[in-house]
């Protein structure tokens, strides 16, 4: 990481791009002045003082009243949980907003029938993990390729098997079962037509994720709707025709 990264990193924090770079001169001065701040970044020294006023208000500078005035920035120890605190604080507010805000227009009684997108092979894993943890009874999760393994989905799927859930792993390679040993393993033996198969996933035969793969892995996924409930049911339906233990 650069200078430059550094400073979007703090502003990312919280701070403003004028803050970020008075506080990080302050970092290679230790001491300086308003001048000795302008010499060694490009902010404007009329903006310094404010700026460095802004830190101090945030407690990330001191001040020295003297003639001329002089900063110097808290530890950087100091910083770092400052700067922590003030995210997290932002953050919870963000989010209690977010979670008293969500669904307020939307109308509790209407029947819906959605089914989403996801692409790219991290967020169909995220979506999947998701999935997995909220399961309640059954979890059947199927796939042919070792790529489309991740260790958080594995943990995820033991620890929902220790929780008392039903959980069946399904794939057409055996070798699969050492990576996961402990769970429920079956072998699929027919081979699926049409596009090149990725991931399916069933969780409390109301919710279904089922992916391809393609340049990139896409999938769609459905919960507690008719056509999840009815995708559900067909695909269970056919588990003990198409595979053998």
């Amino acid at each position: 990481m650069d200078e430059v990264d550094a400073i979007d990193a703090l502003t990312d924090l919280g701070l403003s791009n004028y803050e970020a770079k008075v506080f990080v001169a302050l970092q290679k001065l230790g001491t300086g002045t308003a001048r000795d701040i302008h010499g060694v970044t490009d902010v404007p020294r009329s903006q310094v003082y404010g700026a460095a006023e802004d830190l101090q208000e945030r407690g990330l500078a001191e001040v020295k009243q003297s003639k001329p005035i002089q900063y110097r920035p808290v530890s950087l120890e100091a910083a770092k949980s400052l700067l922590r605190d003030q995210f997290e604080r932002t953050q919870e507010r963000a989010f209690d907003y977010l979670e008293s805000a969500k669904n307020e227009f939307v109308d509790s009684d209407e029947e819906r029938e959605d089914v989403w997108s996801v692409d790219g092979k991290d967020a169909v894993s995220s979506r999947i993990c998701q999935l997995v943890a909220e399961a309640e009874s059954r979890t059947v999760f199927g796939l042919h390729d070792e790529s489309l393994v991740t260790e958080k989905l594995t943990e995820i799927l033991r620890e929902r098997a220790t929780a008392g859930v039903d959980v069946l792993v399904v794939s057409q390679d055996p070798s699969l079962r050492d990576r996961f040993d402990g769970l429920r393993f079956v072998v699929r033996h027919d081979k699926p037509e049409g596009a090149p198969a990725g991931r399916i996933l069933i969780v409390d035969d109301d919710t279904v994720l089922i992916s391809i793969l393609g340049e990139r892995e896409s999938a769609i996924w459905s919960s507690q709707t008719g056509f999840a409930e009815l995708l559900c049911q067909t695909v269970s339906s056919h588990i003990d025709d198409i595979i053998v233990e």
